[in-house]
């Protein structure tokens, strides 16, 4: 087994799981997909380790404990549309891609959106839309998602043109608060005027930005 192929079992035995990261199909997913493919070059060496990464000015890659159990909170499905705020070098847009029917991926950074479809590309990744956006107010509810994930990093609060952006039914997972102890949260919507908030676990990562 190569170096990196150990340290991806290590990610998934020693990391994601130990974190309540059970769900077959996300453990599969870490498992295909090459995340040493995804990071920059001079990182590759710690693509496994449980940190986070630089990616372009402004972004990093999410910890691979925090990204499982994200994937495993949203509960994806092969009929879901996605939208990801914050396409990084791809990634998670890989993983989500590969779970959901399609998914709109959306950053405030053209590099990163760049750096990301090069990736996808490389990969034949081909159910995904990249787009590189200004503000999160461009999100309307025009389109509506059955998942929308923000993996850019955190909020102090949700906007609400994104939880207007779901279906009913529609989770949303977000980080949100101040640090040193933000707050992971699935957003369910209920219906058209509410929504229900669910508490999944403390982690601290940079503000969007």
């Amino acid at each position: 087994m190569s170096n990196l192929a150990q340290a991806k079992f290590n990610m998934i035995e020693q990391q994601i799981r130990p974190w309540e990261v059970f769900d077959a199909q996300v453990l599969n997913v870490f498992d295909s997909i090459e995340r040493a493919h995804f990071v920059p070059e001079q990182y590759k060496g710690l693509a496994y380790a449980d940190c986070q990464l630089p990616i372009v000015e402004g972004e990093s890659m999410l910890p691979p404990v925090v990204e499982g159990r994200m994937l495993q909170a949203l509960g994806l499905k092969p009929s879901d549309s996605v939208l990801e705020i914050g396409s990084g070098c791809g990634y998670i847009t890989a993983c989500l891609a590969s779970l959901a029917d399609h998914v709109t991926s959306l950053d405030l950074h053209a590099d990163a959106t760049e750096m990301a479809s090069s990736k996808l590309q490389e990969q034949e990744i081909t159910n995904v839309e990249l787009q590189t956006i200004s503000s999160l107010d461009e999100v309307t509810h025009k389109e509506r998602y059955d998942v929308i994930t923000i993996s850019a990093g955190s909020l102090n609060i949700i906007p609400q043109n994104l939880k207007n952006a779901l279906v009913i039914d529609g989770r949303l997972f977000a980080i949100t608060g101040a640090a040193p102890a933000k707050q992971a949260q699935l957003i369910s919507r209920v219906s058209q005027t509410e929504w229900k908030v669910e508490n999944l676990f403390e982690t601290d990562i940079p503000d969007i930005g």
